[in-house]
């Protein structure tokens, strides 16, 4: 059987790629401090820049960089290990919007290299950053949050989460249940994985405590001779079964016009749902 490869496009458009380490790429994610970042005696060490008068320089913006290990290439069932559009996206998203996430404890599904939940850490009460342990994913991701521990100002752990096992262990569960902001970042690109992705959810969304949902994606379009038209096939499944199981979920698009902090293509194909659900919203 032949195995085919995907290459995610920020391999192309990161100029910033490094050494190897074990088949992996470790590569600087540049990205512009927002206003709100850039004060006296930052614990980063964010150099104030000051005119000749002795004032801040607002004009130039300073800059971070995270460094990232990750896979430039995969079979697509690994495509976790690469970093993909959709994580910058809602990591723009974090940084133009704080109050939404400052002092939160904020739940990343799929987190692939984990790099939104580092963005998250920025602002948040307590990160809990999951995916499949598969390919040492797990163990990837701690080392991304310790090479950049100085940027981190939350708590920060990682957990095991499958999508296809709902059968939590009861610390496992309350530990998720208490999160109030959910993040997921090109999640939707397999029929399975979706499937399970929207059971995930709907188990999720079924708690006292209230949560918003902010999922992040890149439609992928295809041609297809059956309805000889390109149609964006993932994610339009994702959409049917959402109605299928008659879940009572409220789907905003949120507009993609907010600052761009990384650096990185922003196609118009790029998408940013806000998902609550409907009861849960009624009964607070």
């Amino acid at each position: 059987m032949t195995r085919y490869t995907v290459t995610s496009e920020i391999f192309t458009e990161n100029e910033n790629l490094s050494e190897d380490r074990n088949s992996n790429t470790i590569s600087s994610f540049v990205f512009k401090y927002p206003s709100y970042m850039i004060k006296q005696n930052n614990p980063n060490g964010i150099v104030i820049n000051r005119d000749k008068d002795d004032d801040i320089d607002i004009d130039r913006q300073q800059e971070g960089k995270l460094l990232i290990e990750h896979r430039t290439s995969t079979e697509l069932q690994h495509v976790g290990l690469q970093v993909w559009r959709g994580a910058l996206l809602l990591a723009d998203y974090i940084l133009s919007n704080p109050d939404l996430f400052r002092d939160k404890i904020v739940l990343e599904l799929g987190a692939g290299v984990g790099l939104t939940s580092i963005v998250a850490s920025f602002l948040a009460k307590e990160v809990i950053c999951t995916d499949i342990n598969v390919k040492g994913i797990l163990k990837l991701i701690r080392r991304n949050i310790e090479r950049n521990k100085s940027y981190i100002k939350s708590k920060i752990c990682t957990n095991e989460l499958d999508f296809l096992n709902l059968d939590w262990p009861t610390f496992t569960k309350q530990n998720l249940h208490q999160a109030t902001v959910i993040l997921a970042a090109d999640v939707i690109y397999d029929e399975t994985i979706t499937t399970g992705f929207v059971q995930t959810l709907a188990k999720l969304l079924n708690s006292e405590t209230p949560k918003v949902v902010y999922i992040a994606l890149e439609k992928r379009f295809v041609f297809t001779t059956a309805d000889m038209e390109t149609v964006a096939p993932m994610f339009e499944d994702f959409l049917r079964r959402i109605e299928r199981e008659q879940l009572n979920w409220d789907v905003e698009y949120v507009k993609i016009d907010f600052p761009r902090y990384f650096n990185y293509n922003r196609v118009k194909h790029m998408i940013l749902m806000k998902i609550r659900n409907k009861l849960t919203e009624q009964c607070n």
